[in-house]
């Protein structure tokens, strides 16, 4: 198996929530947002949640594309979840919830993409956060000690192609005036 393209990108996880969507695929899915709370990372098909346990703090989120069904999770990933992707446009972007994107990624070619994402630091991140927090009162400049955390948040996305995009019911598509 090779890897064919990969897209790394630090983001906030604005309410705690990263977005990974298709250009086209922007509305959101509040079903798909509450799984994520008890999943970690969870979607409809066309939208993932990725849910961090503190709101401030960047995350990187990674996305790898392979040739063929992606490797397992490494052994020191926290979690990991099986997880599908349709994008129509070839184009995923990492969205912040209020801030916008964080980025975006240019697919091999347009299509339902599947795999699974793995996470890391996200535990030892909290308590960091936490922690921070509680020295503010002693300390105004403990806020400065976000820049230097001393662990990454990070969450990957391994994915491979499956097959070409499901096509669009043109009795779906908006009519602009």
């Amino acid at each position: 198996m090779a890897l064919l393209a990969e897209y790394s990108v630090p983001a906030r996880p604005d309410r705690r929530v990263v977005e990974v969507y298709d250009a086209d695929a922007d509305l959101g899915d509040d079903a798909a947002m509450d799984a994520a709370r008890t999943e970690v990372v969870a979607g409809n098909g066309y939208h993932l949640y990725l849910l961090s346990l503190q709101p401030d703090i960047r995350v990187r989120v990674t996305i790898r594309i392979w040739d063929s069904p992606p490797p397992g999770p490494p052994a020191d990933a926290e979690g990991h979840t099986a997880v599908g992707l349709e994008s129509e446009t070839g184009i995923l972007v990492v969205n912040q919830l209020t801030f916008g994107p964080a980025g975006e990624m240019t697919l091999p070619r347009p299509g339902v993409y599947e795999g699974h994402a793995w996470w890391t630091g996200r535990r030892a991140m909290a308590a960091f956060y936490d922690s921070t927090l509680e020295r503010l009162a002693d300390d105004p400049d403990a806020l400065e000690a976000w820049k230097d955390a001393p662990v990454t948040e990070r969450y990957v996305l391994d994915l491979a192609w499956e097959r070409e995009p499901e096509p669009v019911d043109e009795d779906d598509e908006v009519v602009e005036f």
